[in-house]
């Protein structure tokens, strides 16, 4: 049941090019940076990432994209990334746009196994090209597909050797989606503790969904955003 693994490298160590990563966190709160710099440093390409965000040009999955190791980016907001947008208006990065509670609630259907499902959200617009629509009480759904992963990548704040996790505050955002939609789930934890010290009531994620778990080192507090209004004086 001991499922730690005791270094980033060795944890994504089996992560082939053209994998379907599904990487936790929302802007860059709840990003798993040790298994990102971990994945970058090896070198894997031809990654299929799904994000509800890209990160920016050197923080979270920014580095991903700036050595070119991401080929198809399945996201809901890219705004902070002037290379991924760079990559994307050059023809050089395949990118699906999906709506926010879209992308949430295709993952969540990939953990419940539930194939497809159908939404008002995106109808008449680009999203509807090609795609099944259906008429309920009169109103008109699009079908959308679940969205399964190879990986997950997910940041908790605390874990124990059994993947039980406990996220805190906004970080836990879209890590407890795609853990349950990918075949593999590796954590990352600030802390890490022996099994059966978490009060079962607090856990957030059961360890079933969690195929390994590190603990992480080293975390920035990064500023998506700096936004600051002059000094006024007296």
């Amino acid at each position: 049941m001991d499922k730690t693994v005791q270094t980033a490298a060795a944890a994504i160590d089996d992560i082939a090019n053209g994998a379907t990563l599904l990487v936790g966190g929302f802007g860059l709160s709840g990003n798993p940076e040790n298994l990102i710099a971990a994945l970058h440093r090896r070198g894997t390409i031809g990654i299929r990432l799904v994000s509800n965000n890209a990160g920016t040009d050197n923080c979270g999955l920014g580095v991903l994209l700036q050595a070119k190791q991401v080929t198809t980016m399945v996201g809901s907001y890219v705004g902070e990334n002037k290379e991924f947008e760079r990559q994307f208006l050059s023809g050089e990065l395949e990118v699906e746009l999906c709506p926010q509670g879209t992308l949430a609630e295709r993952l969540r259907a990939a953990g419940a196994g539930i194939p497809a499902f159908y939404t008002p959200t995106g109808v008449g617009t680009l999203r509807a090209e090609g795609r099944e629509t259906r008429e309920f009480g009169g109103r008109t759904y699009l079908l959308e597909e679940a969205l399964h992963g190879d990986f997950a990548f997910v940041k908790a704040w605390k874990g124990d050797t059994h993947g039980n996790l406990v996220f805190r505050k906004t970080a836990r955002n879209f890590n407890p989606l795609v853990a349950k939609a990918a075949k593999v789930t590796i954590a990352e934890v600030e802390h890490l503790v022996p099994a059966g010290e978490l009060d079962p009531d607090e856990i957030h994620l059961p360890g079933i969904y969690v195929q390994r778990i590190i603990k992480g080192e080293s975390y920035e507090k990064w500023i998506e955003q700096r936004t600051t209004r002059p000094r006024t004086e007296g």
